[in-house]
């Protein structure tokens, strides 16, 4: 029996959908329309996909969006001088910074710059503080777009054991975070891990971010379990994920590559912007 296949693009949709549904009544009411502004730095093509990408979905529910660009060799002084800007800016609702920027630019500095209550993509300190403590604030758009994928898929969360494969800011940890406050049991395994087929064998619902093509074999998955795949990887100008295509095999539920996760970051990146504009502006 094959797996149930997540189907990313669908759930993004009905995200969306309920989101221009709040935009046009916002706007009718005569509030403020949002607006995300995306800074990118350099031209990666993968980061030029994304903002485009993002910028299509904000643009399809009513949420304004502009990009800020800043040539490869820009210094970290430049990129912060270009966020005050734009912390400055009363017309901006959420501000997204697009990663990796070139290795000359200190990212943390970056990433500390941004305005807590514009941060669109829940990466300031202060948001992944609240998130740590259970408090209101931004979630990051991976880990909330995995979240939103597990509760409209119905796969228990609770009490469930769950195995996250990566421990990187953006994905790993705070996608672990969430799973807890879930009541799941959590483990976080990494490089260093020993024996990690193990751990994910034993894995309800087995979340993987590493990057690493295929990575994830069929005999590392617990038979009927959730595999959610957030890996994005290029291997012969095809986008493949951290699973292999085999895991469909063993696993009950699994998102593919693409179509599954992807679809889902830009569209809480969407509902974020709603969500910080609110916050500020009622």
């Amino acid at each position: 029996m094959s797996a149930i296949l997540i189907d990313g693009k669908a759930v993004a949709a009905a995200v969306l959908d309920d989101v221009r549904a709040q935009v046009a009544e916002r706007t009718a009411q005569g509030r403020s329309q949002p607006r995300l502004a995306a800074v990118l730095v350099g031209n990666d093509p993968a980061s030029e996909y994304y903002v485009r990408a993002k910028r299509r979905d904000a643009e399809e529910v009513g949420i304004a969006a502009s990009d800020h660009r800043l040539p490869v060799t820009a210094t970290t002084e430049e990129v912060l001088a270009l966020i005050n800007g734009l912390n400055q800016d009363a017309s901006v609702s959420g501000i997204l910074v697009q990663l990796p920027m070139p290795p000359q630019i200190d990212e943390a500095r970056v990433i500390a710059q941004i305005d807590p209550a514009r941060d669109a993509d829940g990466i300031h300190p202060l948001s992944q503080g609240n998130l740590l403590l259970g408090w209101p604030g931004v979630v990051p758009c991976t880990p909330a777009g995995v979240i939103e994928l597990l509760d409209r898929s119905q796969i228990p969360v609770a009490g469930a054991n769950v195995v996250v494969v990566g421990r990187s800011n953006i994905v790993g940890k705070p996608t672990a975070i969430l799973l807890t406050a879930r009541h799941a049991t959590v483990t976080i395994c990494h490089s260093r891990t020993r024996d990690l087929a193990a751990f994910c064998r034993a894995a309800d619902i087995l979340v993987v971010a590493i990057g690493k093509a295929g990575f994830i074999t069929a005999d590392m998955v617990k038979p009927g379990s959730a595999v959610i795949d957030v890996g994005i990887n290029r291997v012969d100008g095809k986008l493949v994920g951290d699973v292999d295509p085999e895991v469909a095999e063993v696993a009950g539920w699994l998102t593919p590559v693409p179509g599954g996760v992807g679809p889902m970051t830009r569209a809480m990146l969407v509902r974020n912007t709603l969500l910080v504009e609110r916050a500020r502006n009622g």
